[in-house]
């Protein structure tokens, strides 16, 4: 995949620069992609209700399969929305209410 930006000048007699990191912007839809599922809402909700939960107490609370929680857990991981931690054998899953701020944020800044 290539790199580099994308950069495209309006016409040859203006300063006028169109710079797109295409790279960057497939990213970001990713990390939107990942909040944009409902089912991975219905877990960060769950989480943030329990306050930490492992996925053995998420897939019997939501009724799925230990695979397809794992599955949307790492999505949501990888996007940076839940941190882990780890307590002797059990691995605890918590929101990262950082990064569910700074989407936030950019949101608020895209939609304006």
């Amino acid at each position: 995949m290539n790199n580099s930006p994308l950069t495209l000048n309006q016409n040859s007699s203006s300063n006028n620069v169109l710079k797109i990191e295409v790279l960057r912007i497939k990213k970001a839809a990713l990390v939107l992609r990942a909040i944009n599922h409902k089912l991975r809402q219905q877990i960060l909700k769950l989480i943030d209700e329990q306050g930490k939960i492992t996925v053995t107490e998420l897939y019997v609370h939501l009724r799925l399969e230990q695979s397809v929680a794992s599955q949307h857990l790492a999505i949501l991981r990888k996007a940076g929305f839940v941190k882990t931690s780890r307590d002797g054998k059990y691995i605890y899953y918590t929101v990262n209410y950082e990064r569910l701020d700074e989407l936030n944020e950019f949101i608020d800044n895209l939609l304006h």
